[in-house]
């Protein structure tokens, strides 16, 4: 087994820290305390290649493999968790999916424009009834003698919806069907019957616009269909998996942040007349989180690796995602409980690492989802 990275893989790594260190940190606090969106530095993270990091050069984007977009998000998502669930979803919900199933008139029209980070995309699955249950989506796409689609209903907790230019929808076109009834759309925001709902106030990730979206009598035409009439449901599972693995990578990035701050402190902080480093209740904190941080890594470079390679990674962008986002909520966890009071003061990052942290257990399936997935992967059994 080689773990090394390349040439390349490094390279990029070094820019998203840069950008992470240089311009996204220092507005961490800013973004997160008035939820303003950090369009000047996701456009700088476009132009350097951060919001298209696996679409082909020819497309607009770096041209780079699952590897390098884990190294990379870790980075932006230790500068700023809000920051990196924008590229998270630009890269794996929007881009790769259009990569897989789109036309080549798609992929030029969709694909560039959020690579070269001149616009942003979303992805539209869930809505106010059905979560994790996808199948229960009640937004209907009903087809017309001349081959268009008039769409109606609502999407809720769209990332990026606010600000995003355009966006996959997943719609019931055959209702009757379930989810071989499903069918995916290429959304755009500024053509009639489409609206946006207010901004949800979020718990963390705060700089990441969220909202509800609503279709009313919106006319999507052939061309808009992504892959096939009826492929929604399995396109939105494939692209589902992928961005399993760019949460895991999320969820690292606050880890790491968490925990070299901690790292730092109780190398500094004195009671009892030592450094509570020094503590042996402290040194075992340090070390369950270091084994659970370099833990989440490996699985998650693993699930990048093998998606890289080809294969099927279903089950392990499940176990990366799982163990690296319960990591992550356990490591914030012992950060503010280390820290004490200073942990729980605004003053310090620790408590936007601690709530920022908690929605990588939640969105792009939940722990529970995850377990399941891993469950039946495993037995076979349904």
């Amino acid at each position: 087994m080689d773990f090394s990275f390349t040439e390349e893989q490094l390279m990029l790594q070094d820019v998203a820290r840069r950008i992470a260190q240089e311009k996204i940190a220092p507005s961490a606090e800013h973004h997160d305390r008035t939820g303003e969106f950090p369009l000047d530095n996701i456009r700088l993270l476009g132009e350097n290649g951060l919001m298209g990091i696996e679409v082909p050069t020819e497309y607009g984007g770096a041209g780079m493999d699952p590897i390098a977009y884990v190294l990379a998000m870790v980075e932006v998502a230790a500068g700023d968790a809000a920051h990196s669930t924008i590229m998270s979803v630009n890269n794996s919900l929007f881009c790769n999916g259009i990569l897989t199933h789109g036309s080549e008139a798609q992929k030029q029209k969709y694909v560039r424009a959020i690579a070269e980070g001149e616009a942003i995309g979303a992805f539209a699955l869930t809505e106010p009834q059905s979560g994790s249950d996808a199948t229960a989506m009640r937004c209907r796409a009903v087809k017309q003698a001349d081959g268009s689609y008039v769409i109606n209903g609502k999407k809720s907790w769209i990332t990026s919806g606010p600000v995003a230019k355009y966006i996959v929808l997943f719609a019931m076109s055959e209702p009757d069907k379930g989810a071989r009834g499903i069918t995916a759309f290429m959304i755009d925001t500024d053509k009639a019957g489409f609206g946006r709902g207010k901004t949800e106030p979020k718990l963390g990730i705060r700089a990441s616009a969220t909202c509800e979206i609503e279709f009313n009598d919106y006319v999507a035409q052939p061309e808009d269909v992504l892959g096939q009439e009826g492929e929604g449901f399995k396109i939105a599972m494939g692209v589902l998996d992928a961005g399993r693995i760019g949460i895991a990578s999320q969820a690292i990035g606050i880890a790491r942040a968490a925990y070299e701050a901690t790292l730092e402190y109780v190398k500094d902080r004195k009671a009892f007349g030592a450094a509570i480093g020094t503590f042996q209740m402290t040194q075992a904190k340090i070390a369950d989180m270091k084994c659970k941080l370099d833990a989440a890594l490996l699985l998650t470079l693993r699930a990048a690796w093998v998606k890289g390679e080809g294969k099927r990674f279903s089950n392990e962008a499940a176990i990366a995602k799982l163990t690296a986002s319960e990591a992550a909520m356990w490591i914030t966890h012992q950060a503010v409980q280390i820290h004490g009071g200073m942990g729980y003061s605004k003053e310090m990052p620790l408590e936007r690492y601690f709530r920022d942290a908690k929605i990588t257990e939640i969105y792009e399936g939940t722990s529970e989802i995850q377990r399941l997935v891993i469950a039946r992967n495993e037995t076979g059994l349904r």
